[in-house]
């Protein structure tokens, strides 16, 4: 069973960059849960995708649209959402910002 260490420390963890104004980095996870923290330069796209995970998402700074099944909400620090498995969600980012995501269970798509 992967997992990570049990502690993390943010400067000693490097940001992967994704593309397009997207980083992420992974903070922590078991087979049941991950967090992860993504990066987005204004423009940049999370685009609209699906997948059998439950996801919890949490606007830590700056300004986004999310979409949710075709619903869009700007959703600002402090705000979060909730995806369910196979809803078609994704963001647009409004403002520079950072999202926590929690996803259950962990994504093996983002251990390479």
């Amino acid at each position: 069973m992967p997992a990570t260490n049990v502690f993390q420390l943010d400067d000693q963890t490097q940001w992967e960059d994704l593309g397009d104004g997207v980083s992420r980095k992974i903070c922590g996870y078991d087979d049941k849960i991950m967090l992860v923290k993504v990066k987005f330069e204004v423009g940049a796209i999370g685009p609209l995708h699906e997948h059998y995970h439950s996801q919890v998402t949490y606007v830590a700074s700056g300004v986004f649209e999310a979409s949710i099944d075709g619903v869009k909400q700007v959703l600002k620090a402090g705000d979060s959402f909730y995806a369910r498995p196979h809803h078609i969600h994704g963001v647009l980012c409004i403002e520079t910002g950072v999202l926590v995501d929690v996803f259950s269970p962990m994504r093996e798509d983002f251990l390479g």
